[in-house]
């Protein structure tokens, strides 16, 4: 109880001025530039971002269909590679290569959705707590 009385007899005995002084406002000044450097800054990452994603979106569809059209326009009847070694394994490879192949391709290709969708997760996290930040300090 005494503590809290010698707190607020403390705080209360504080008087601020607050006075125009050109150095309070200089210093606010490069604060506020320095807050527009960093949303700008942020919103030039974003924007990568999203770019990057696009393009990737881009290649991934572009050779995904190379390689599903070269799949199905080869003939089924010649195989996609042989070995000159004759072992079990190497002409097991041979004879299942198409399967592997497509399972390979599959593989990859959800490896890439899944990447791209927590990519879009990350830039609406990032853009929402930027948001948040803004709007929390009423700018």
């Amino acid at each position: 109880m005494n503590k809290d009385k010698a707190l607020e007899e403390l705080f209360l005995a504080q008087k601020p001025q607050f006075n125009d002084s050109e150095e309070f406002m200089t210093s606010l000044e490069k604060r506020l530039e320095a807050v527009e450097f960093i949303k700008r800054h942020q919103e030039a990452t974003i924007r990568r971002y999203k770019m990057a994603m696009v393009a990737a979106f881009v290649v991934g569809i572009v050779s995904g269909g190379v390689t599903i059209a070269f799949l199905l326009s080869a003939p089924a009847a010649i195989p996609l590679f042989s070995f000159q070694a004759q072992t079990v394994l190497l002409s097991w490879l041979a004879d299942n290569a198409r399967s592997i192949v497509a399972a390979a391709l599959a593989l990859l290709m959800t490896f890439g959705l899944i990447s791209i969708f927590n990519n879009i997760q990350d830039i609406r996290s990032m853009r929402n707590k930027r948001n948040a930040v803004f709007v929390g300090e009423k700018w």
